[in-house]
């Protein structure tokens, strides 16, 4: 079983910033992609960033250039730093990470959700 625990969330302004972290615990071989997800109502949970087991970052077109996604390999932990933030940035953020768990079986782990909402 693997573990995740979220922080960072809260309430911002428009224009304002926070960071989320994420840290993996328990017994795994390897992590092969961590990221987050963001869901609001009415919407199917979307990928906004994620980092694979080699360093290659993805985001979502409406965020490049305003997330960055980093990691801390030996604390199993990653971070989404979240700038220009928007309303529409609004939405419960899950951490997400797909990793190996036996010679030849991956498995899918979420955080419980960590709310962001951005005002006008």
């Amino acid at each position: 079983q693997v573990q995740l625990v979220e922080s960072g969330g809260g309430l911002v302004q428009a224009g304002g910033s926070l960071r989320l972290s994420c840290a993996a615990s328990g017994t795994f071989i390897r992590i092969n992609t961590m990221g987050w997800y963001r869901q609001d109502p009415g919407n199917k949970r979307e990928l906004v960033a994620r980092l694979t087991s080699d360093g290659a970052a993805y985001y979502v077109d409406s965020v490049k250039g305003r997330f960055t996604i980093s990691r801390d390999s030996a604390k199993n932990t990653v971070y989404l730093q979240m700038n220009s933030l928007k309303p529409e940035d609004t939405a419960v953020y899950y951490c997400h990470c797909n990793v190996r768990v036996a010679i030849t079986f991956d498995y899918d782990f979420w955080g419980q959700g960590t709310q962001v909402t951005v005002s006008s």
